[in-house]
């Protein structure tokens, strides 16, 4: 890395994850995985499915749109409609890569969209975001030398079809008590958002979708 980077900082890279939820049990359940020891960004670490928004994503279509609700809460959040979808999009690709879980209904994702919706037009499904809630965003501090600007999404794991099977990317892949889930190895951002479930769980709301960013490598919630 330059001088000039670590000066300016590293501008972060849009990513999306999806929270889901089993609300079978007293205790929600919650779908993650641990990362690979050799991977760059946050080895060892529990995580939900997600990763980085990809331009195919961009162009895909979808089988139902946003809800009012996670509508009105994408756009107050900064993020145009085209973008807003489309992180929500890429949320669901990487959820179906590395869980084998499909959040969708039938459809058409349209020619323009990448290889990583192959599967997903071969079985003529396309993303469900009418079931989708918005959650929490996370931009990490500008001393990493890895940065995203993550949005996380929650669904009931009702909607989501398919068998849990793991890509390999995601080890111990399972459903976690939020209670059992907080004790695992997680970064910060992580704990957040489980927390985050745990009293939308308990009927506390927010006006505003939090954000979870740093001031001087130092944790700064603003809602």
């Amino acid at each position: 890395m330059s001088d000039a980077q670590v000066k300016r900082g590293i501008r972060p890279r849009d990513a999306a994850s999806l929270v889901l939820i089993d609300d079978s049990a007293g205790e929600p359940r919650i779908l993650m995985g641990r990362r690979h020891a050799r991977m760059k960004f946050v080895p060892d670490a529990f995580v939900f499915p997600g990763g980085k928004l990809d331009q195919g994503d961009m162009s895909v279509r979808p089988a139902a749109g946003f809800g009012n609700r996670t509508e009105q809460l994408m756009a107050s959040a900064g993020a145009s409609r085209q973008k807003s979808q489309a992180l929500a999009m890429a949320a669901i690709r990487e959820t179906f890569e590395e869980t084998g879980l499909i959040v969708g209904a039938k459809g058409d994702v349209g020619v323009a969209a990448g290889e990583g919706w192959e599967p997903f037009r071969e079985r003529g499904i396309a993303p469900r975001l009418d079931v989708l809630d918005f959650v929490a965003r996370a931009i990490t501090p500008a001393s990493s030398p890895i940065r995203f600007h993550a949005r996380f999404f929650s669904a009931s794991a009702g909607v989501a079809t398919g068998d849990v099977k793991g890509s390999g990317e995601l080890e111990d892949l399972g459903w976690y008590p939020i209670s059992e889930a907080l004790k695992l190895p997680v970064i910060d951002v992580t704990e957040f958002v489980l927390e985050e479930i745990a009293r939308r769980h308990k009927g506390h709301t927010r006006s505003r979708v939090p954000l979870y960013s740093y001031r001087n490598d130092r944790p700064v919630v603003r809602a």
